[in-house]
């Protein structure tokens, strides 16, 4: 059975863009149908694994996004060259002279992000970020006939072409989209710990689609479970590096996971004031099982735990957060004592749950 570890780095080396979560999902499926007591997809390709407690009628949600933020292909010129959108959002300064993969329907092909060289970018231009529009890709072709033979096509979808690792073997482990497969082996090995057990509430461990995309595919799938409390498992901002004050994020990569209180994107209206019954009862099983954790409340965040809540008859829903650095970039970084901690955290606060909060 892979550990932990080896499921990260497992997820994180499939390519998922939003929209394109079938690698991810079939990974997932495979992970979790074998112990799941049921198991079901929706059109919009959420994958759901339930394991039965001994009330049906008590459920709890785990959402975990399957998707990475990426691009598609918005144009091909007569030269070849391929010009392409944002899928998620991005920062665009780490778009230039990143190597990437475009993936076709004949299979995956190379690429590298172009733009003017060094030599000749004007002392203005070095003071901003190359606009996403200006970029282009160069798969070493010369005509839009030899890129079509190649197999890209408009629509086609593109990720950053990175290989995960631990980093100089510590417990930091870096890859293009820990965003969010962390949560993803998170999920697997919660309900792995679950399987053999007897529990009250009925968990349905959910692989939700296009959450980069504005917590789309959560949605429905909330509304058809309807669950009495949501847990999203994702990512969240960490401190802790020169670039970012203590004041500015506390939170710190192997502090603990973190629970978030409050995560809202004024602009979206996306985001969770999480109810003060579950982030105490949060809270308290951490600290009776020594688990150790930390305390986040952030601007401009939202996870699926936001449609969790306004779905159906709505229900109670917050999110367990791994500290991540460098979030998303094909750099993202997170610590295993977090995840390890997270999974502790979930699987003893639905042991301790004997009834509805």
């Amino acid at each position: 059975m892979s550990s932990l570890s080896d499921l990260l780095v497992q997820f994180d080396a499939i390519h998922g863009v939003s929209g394109d979560e079938e690698r991810v999902a079939e990974c997932l499926k495979g992970h979790l149908q074998p112990i799941a007591d049921d198991y079901f997809e929706d059109a919009l390709g959420n994958q759901v694994f339930v394991k039965k407690g001994s009330n049906p009628d008590f459920k709890i949600m785990l959402a975990a996004h399957m998707d990475e933020i990426g691009y598609i292909v918005h144009n091909i010129d007569s030269d070849g060259f391929i010009y392409f959108l944002p899928v998620g959002y991005h920062d665009s300064r780490t778009a230039f002279n990143q190597v990437l993969t475009i993936h076709t329907e004949k299979g995956p092909i190379t690429g590298i992000t172009g733009g003017k060289p060094a030599h000749i970018v004007t002392p203005e231009e070095a003071k901003m970020a190359i606009p996403l529009n200006e970029l282009y890709i160069d798969v070493g072709t010369s005509s839009k006939e030899e890129t079509h033979a190649l197999g890209v096509q408009i629509g086609d979808y593109i990720t950053f072409e990175r290989t995960g690792q631990f980093l100089n073997g510590s417990e930091i482990f870096t890859g293009k989209a820990v965003d969010n497969r962390a949560a993803c082996a998170v999920l697997v090995e919660v309900m792995r710990r679950l399987a053999d057990k007897d529990i009250t509430a009925t968990v349905y461990g959910v692989g939700t689609t296009q959450e980069e995309m504005g917590i789309r595919g959560s949605e429905p799938i909330s509304g058809q479970i309807q669950p009495d409390i949501g847990l999203a498992l994702d990512v969240c901002l960490s401190g802790g590096t020169p670039a970012l004050s203590e004041k500015e994020i506390p939170v710190t990569l192997g502090g603990g996971p973190a629970i978030m209180f409050y995560d809202w994107t004024p602009d979206t209206g996306h985001g969770n004031n999480v109810p003060k019954k579950l982030t105490r009862k949060l809270v308290e099983v951490a600290e009776k099982n020594s688990i150790p954790y930390q305390r986040q409340a952030v601007l401009n965040g939202g996870t699926d735990a936001w449609s969790m809540s306004i779905r159906g008859k709505g229900a109670m829903a917050g999110c367990i957060s791994f500290p991540s650095r460098y979030i998303h970039s094909a750099t993202g970084c997170v610590h295993m004592d977090d995840l390890e901690h997270a999974v502790q955290l979930v699987v003893a606060f639905i042991e301790d749950l004997q009834e509805k909060l």
